[in-house]
């Protein structure tokens, strides 16, 4: 009887364990899907004009908070309630900021070559979370490989609000921001074709 009690036990701490693990990979695609939709809507607004270069700046540096924090919680593999609730509200004020940037009334001339170069950058950045969102979903990144790869983009944010903080974004600033991100690019390739994946 105490035999069959502890194969019991072994069951559903294995089944729990397993509940537990496929919560957090929902948990870490369900944020970086926002991820990606968040940088849809600032994209939207550069190429309107309802966002100008400068305020794209201050909305990468929201991004970057968001993607490092996610970087920090998703570390050990897990997101915990408490974590997502921290990630969730990080991302709520992003969206707050994306939205009154989109309605103040200050707009730019979208056709300008700081906007061009902002709406690039940001169109990069939709791809790279895409695929970061793409490989949490099926399994071919690990919570902990995404967490690194969210560093890696939290930084490339960071460059581009730096870039942008004057309202204009020069060649070479847009080359740094490009070396940035192609490095980032392979590593989210390596990171997806290595043998790590999901239980």
């Amino acid at each position: 009887m105490n035999r069959n009690l502890l194969v019991t036990a072994l069951i559903a701490t294995a089944a729990f364990g397993s509940s537990f693990a496929a919560s957090a990979q929902t948990n870490a695609a369900t944020t970086t899907q926002r991820d990606v939709k968040q940088e849809q809507r600032i994209e939207n607004g550069l190429r309107n004009g309802t966002i100008t270069p400068r305020e794209n700046a201050r909305l990468q540096s929201d991004e970057a908070r968001v993607d490092h924090l996610e970087a920090k919680v998703l570390k050990d593999g897990k997101m915990t309630a408490a974590e997502r609730a921290q990630v969730t509200a990080a991302q709520d004020k992003a969206s707050r900021d994306i939205r009154m940037a989109n309605n103040n009334g200050v707009n730019a001339n979208p056709l300008s070559a700081s906007s061009q170069r902002a709406q690039a950058d940001v169109q990069r950045n939709i791809a790279q979370e895409k695929r970061i969102n793409q490989g949490v979903a099926s399994g071919s990144l690990t919570n902990r490989e995404a967490a690194g790869l969210e560093r890696g983009q939290s930084h490339v944010d960071a460059r581009e609000a730096h870039a942008a903080a004057d309202g204009h974004i020069s060649a070479r600033e847009q080359r740094n921001i490009q070396h940035a991100e192609n490095h980032q690019s392979a590593r989210i390739y390596n990171k997806k074709h290595n043998a790590a994946v999901k239980n």
